[in-house]
């Protein structure tokens, strides 16, 4: 696992197995959840981005690591944890979706905020083809993005999903030519890192959304507007547009 933060407030985590296409062992699932705690921990991170090292997102599993683990123990003990952990962090989190993406790989990326996707890139929900079921949070993701008809094929039959597919069915927000692909992520992850502390409440918001009753979420909604009001961003968002420049968010 490499993880480098710059200037602006990107956190870049990158999973470096390049020559296991990027799949977990026990390393790196433990560098994951570091990582993902030392992002959560740290106020100079406003943004983070996940990527693979090499030709490959992130094949999944390394089976040939597994060990004496039973595997049910294997997904409770790191996956079902580092999932969790994106899920709960307050600063946006970008997948950087370089190369081909499999199995629990595929739920990586999903369980991140923004998703962008080289053109090469590809996703494959490999589970059912080696005699297992989806996880990492497969069975969350997939339905609500696709519908369950969709989801039911891709876990199902374990078909190469292009990028151009992903982006048609609503699991990636953009792609680009790999030659653009790092600028275009520096682009996004910039800009990210440059937004308001709302940001994190945005995300929240969002999360809830997709469980609470309605009632509950414009509770949630009117809670964070108060206090998103009360920050200096939300002060100065207000004195940009009155002024008619590009705001300067400090995330305060």
């Amino acid at each position: 696992m490499r993880c480098a933060l710059d200037g602006e407030g990107v956190f870049r985590i990158t999973l470096n197995r390049p020559e296991r296409l990027n799949a977990f062992n026990q390393a790196q699932h433990e560098g994951l959840i570091a990582a993902l705690q030392q992002a959560e921990r740290d106020p100079a991170v406003r943004c983070v981005v996940i990527t693979g090292e090499g030709r490959a997102f992130c094949a999944g599993q390394d089976l040939q690591s597994i060990g004496d683990m039973p595997i049910g123990d294997l997904v409770r003990r790191y996956y079902n944890r580092w999932i969790a952990q994106i899920r709960s962090l307050e600063k946006p989190v970008l997948a950087a979706v370089n190369g081909v993406a499999a199995g629990a790989g595929v739920s990586l990326a999903l369980a991140c905020d923004l998703i962008v996707m080289a053109e090469s890139a590809a996703f494959i929900q490999a589970f059912a083809r080696i005699g297992l079921v989806p996880d990492s949070g497969a069975s969350y993701f997939l339905p609500r993005l696709v519908g369950y008809h969709k989801a039911m094929e891709l876990a199902l039959f374990g078909d190469r999903v292009s990028a151009a597919e992903a982006l048609s069915l609503g699991l990636c927000n953009r792609v680009v030519p790999d030659d653009q692909f790092e600028p275009a992520v520096a682009e996004w992850a910039g800009w990210l890192a440059r937004g308001p502390r709302a940001v994190g409440w945005i995300k929240r918001q969002l999360n809830r959304g997709l469980e609470r009753s309605l009632d509950e979420v414009l509770a949630l909604e009117a809670y964070h507007q108060e206090i998103a009001a009360a920050t200096e961003d939300a002060r100065e968002g207000i004195r940009a547009f009155v002024e008619r420049r590009e705001p300067r968010f400090t995330g305060r």
